[in-house]
This record gives C-alpha cells, structure tokens and sequence, in this order.
C-alpha cells in the first residue's frame, strides 16, 4: 500500500492522527491528482466541521466541482474505494507521515530552484532558493498537545529557577533595564532621526561584544564595510578617528595583535538589496569557510533591508512591508539562536519631536508589535560643554517594567565613537512630560561625579537643526 493511501484514510477515519498532522500537510505533496483533489476536499471539510467527511460527502463534494470532468471524477471515486479504515500502528505512522511530508517538500523545492535558475520562474530571484531549500528541511509536525498545568508543575518551576542566558551590553543603564542584557532569540530595535548617532550606538555595542570574547557579525547596508571597521577601531583603540588616519603601520598592527577580542565579520550589502534569505545564506558560508559562528548580529539598518516574502511595489502598504521584514529579521534570531540589533528611522512627526513615542515609528507601527527590546535615542547637549550626550527613552521593553528608567542618558564622546556610563546615581531625575527637560537632584548639585550638577533647576534642552547637523559624522 503506497504511503499516500495511508495518510488519506487516516485523515478519514482517526480524528487523533488527523488533528496531529492534518495542518502540516499542504496538497502539493501528493503527486496523483486525485489523491490531491481528495485531499483538498478532506482538508476543507475539517476547517469548516471541525471534523472528517464520510466517504460518501466527499463523492458528493467532489462531483459538484466544476473543474472536474468526468474522467476526473471517476478516478477520484476509484481512490476512494480503496481507502477502508486506519491504521493500528498509529506510533509508526506519524512519524512515516513527518519523513514523507519532508521528503515531498525537499523534493518540491528542488523542482522550484531548478525552473528558478533556469528562469522558467519570472517572479522569484535566485536569491530566495536558499530560503525555499531551508523551509523545506525544516518540515516537521508539531506532536504536542499543550502543556498541562497540573502535571507538568515541576517543569515549569525548573524553567523559572534556571539561568537565562544573557549577553551583556557593558553599559550599566541598558545593563540594568534588561536585567543583565539581551536575550538569544530576540530583536533589538533603536528608534532615532537622521544623524542621532543610531550608528555610533551599534559599532560602540559591537566593540563591547567584542571585549567579551563574542563574535559579531556586522551587516551594513548604509555604510562602507571599511567605514563601519574605521569605527570599532577607534572605539577599541582608544583612538581619535582622525588618529587612525596617522597611526604609524607598526603602531596599528601592534595595537591589532594586544587585543583579546572575540572575531568581527562586516558584510556589506547594497541598500535595499537584501534579505534574511541573503543574510541566511551569507551565515552558513562563514560557518563552512571560516568557521565562524556568530554570538551577537548587528543589522544596519532594518529599514533599508528587503523583505524574502513580499514582493515591494509602489502602491504597497508600508506598515505590511515593514512589519514583515521585521517578523523576518526575528525569525532568524530564532532560528540562528543569536540576538539581533538593529535600528530604524523615526517618521516625519518624531524627527521634530523631543519626546518620540511608539506612534513615531517610521512607515510602521507594526515594527513595535515584532521587536522584544526598543529604544529611542535623542541627541543632546549635556549643557556644560564638554561632552554630547544621547537621551535613552524605553519604547518597549519585555525584559522589565517599562515605567522603570524610563529615559537615562550616556555620555559621547564622538571622536572616539565611544559611549561613557553615566552611573546611576549621578543620572538626573527626567521629566517624562513631553518637553525633554530633566530636573538635576538638590542632594547632587554639588557632587564632582555629576558632570550635570551645577544647581537645582530645571533646563529644557530641545533638539535643533543644528543638534543633527553636529551627528553627521
């Protein structure tokens, strides 16, 4: 008995097997058409009755198709006959059924790359066979049927005591607000204008990855892979940007060589010219020719990526086009079992605004709805003189309670590309009104720490023209 007689009469006559693999099989894998057309019917009965057809309903539903003809319709009604009852051996079938499901879907896959490469396919790019290859290997069916709450209590109280992994960012506040860092699995989006400084932000955590000892895979799409590898050097460095430019080679590699650093890999990609598919692709490569398996992937910036799924058009919704890259850029932090930082651009009201909100996501609110850690950054001058200063405000946070530091600030120091902590106690007191001012702390209006403590006052301090044009570095 063929394997496609099996999965069918099984649909038919045992609810527990169809309810198992039922939604995990597509009718493209059966290769007679009348087991397809039987199965498309069987499929459709179950969604609308929650439950099999007779043998009998099925014969009547598949007459009354109109693209049937009569030849067709009899050799539906011949499968029929044969498919008398289940199967005992529920165990072995199941999964039989996952390894024929796959190995029917690899072989569809195929059958796609090869009319793709030849171009028998005008709407799909080469770049998406990878993608279309890895969605057919990852075919499997979902065998659980939930968890039960009473007995499976010792599970759950191991999972709350156990450790999660986190990666650290070296910075006390964002360290603090993620209750020890970032997550695997998870997206980190940095919500900001033109010229904040988004940037600096990312090769400044890259760096700081790479002090731990972690790989970093950097993906630009904004910038040259040279200009991006300029920054992480000053930072790292302790160097002025400018000082690059008159380092001494000895010096330089010399400064190389006393660095205990994990491994950076930049890649750069034309702006809107690539997706996860090319991002997937990109990291088996490396995995395979370098040996290189990245701990954190750094994505600049998730705006200018293409999306593998939807196909941009002119007259397109956005906030679908958005919302999808960025449920596809999660998609493999999942899959890749890494976190992903990435940014995006504020939209026409938060460019302006002091005090950017989730509305001011740019081109779609859908983007907050995907990301498990947002953050807006604001540049501003610490009204001393000395150093600029980024304003951190949480977007959205699933890590802690979002009311708590709500907005904190960081030093700059530009030259260098380098962040520098502001600790806790010496953060002032931010008002959280709309106007971006911040109170400065009586009790620390003295202390040499705080490098904002002048006297007990309050000072507005609104984004300008002029605030951006300084971050275009």
């Amino acid at each position: 008995m063929r394997t496609e007689t099996l999965i069918l009469q099984n649909l038919l006559y045992n609810d527990n097997y169809s309810s198992i693999v039922g939604i995990f099989l597509k009718p493209d894998y059966f290769k007679e058409d009348a087991e397809k057309q039987i199965f498309i019917e069987i499929q459709k009965h179950i969604s609308e009755f929650n439950k099999a057809p007779t043998k009998e309903v099925l014969s009547v539903k598949l007459n009354n198709r109109e693209d049937l003809n009569e030849a067709a319709f009899n050799k539906c009604n011949e499968v029929l006959e044969t498919l008398k009852g289940k199967t005992d051996d529920e165990e072995w079938l199941i999964p039989e059924t996952e390894k024929w499901a796959k190995d029917q879907a690899v072989y569809n896959g195929i059958v796609q790359s090869i009319s793709i490469l030849e171009g028998k396919d005008k709407k799909a790019s080469k770049d998406v066979i990878p993608e279309i290859l890895s969605e057919a290997l990852a075919v499997s069916l979902d065998k659980s049927v939930g968890h039960n709450y009473l007995e499976d209590g010792e599970g759950r109280w191991e999972f709350y005591h156990q450790k999660e992994t986190k990666i650290p960012f070296n910075m006390v506040m964002l360290d603090k607000i993620t209750n020890g860092g970032i997550s695997p699995k998870t997206l980190t989006v940095l919500l900001g204008g033109t010229g904040v400084g988004k940037t600096l932000v990312k090769t400044h955590l890259a760096s700081q990855y790479l002090k731990q000892g972690l790989n970093v895979l950097y993906i630009t799409m904004e910038m040259a892979e040279e200009r991006i590898a300029e920054r992480v050097d000053a930072n790292l460095m302790d160097t002025e940007l400018h000082d690059l430019h008159l380092m001494p080679k000895d010096t330089f590699e010399k400064n190389l060589d006393e660095m205990k650093i994990g491994r950076l890999i930049v890649k750069e990609y034309p702006t809107a010219g690539a997706h996860v598919g090319n991002f997937r692709a990109l990291i088996r490569e490396l995995k395979i020719k370098k040996d290189f398996t990245a701990d954190v992937i750094i994505l600049d910036y998730l705006n200018i990526c293409a999306s593998s799924r939807v196909k941009w058009a002119a007259n397109m919704n956005t906030y679908i086009y958005i919302k999808s890259i960025a449920e596809e850029i999660r998609g493999l932090a999942v899959e890749c079992n890494v976190p992903i930082i990435t940014s995006s651009q504020l939209n026409r009201e938060g460019f302006t605004s002091s005090d950017p909100d989730l509305s001011n996501t740019s081109e779609s609110f859908g983007l907050p709805a995907t990301a498990d850690l947002m953050l807006a950054i604001i540049a501003k001058d610490d009204g001393v003189g000395t150093n600029n200063q980024i304003l951190f405000k949480q977007l959205k946070n699933r890590y802690s309670d979002i009311s708590l530091n709500s907005k904190f600030l960081v030093n700059v120091v530009k030259k260098k590309m380098m962040l520098v902590d502001i600790e806790e106690n010496d953060q002032p007191a931010l008002a959280n009104d709309g106007s971006n001012k911040y109170y400065e702390k009586k009790s620390d209006a003295n202390s040499s720490s705080n490098p904002l403590a002048k006297e007990f006052k309050i000072r507005p301090k609104l984004r300008t023209e002029k605030a951006y044009d300084d971050w275009n570095i």
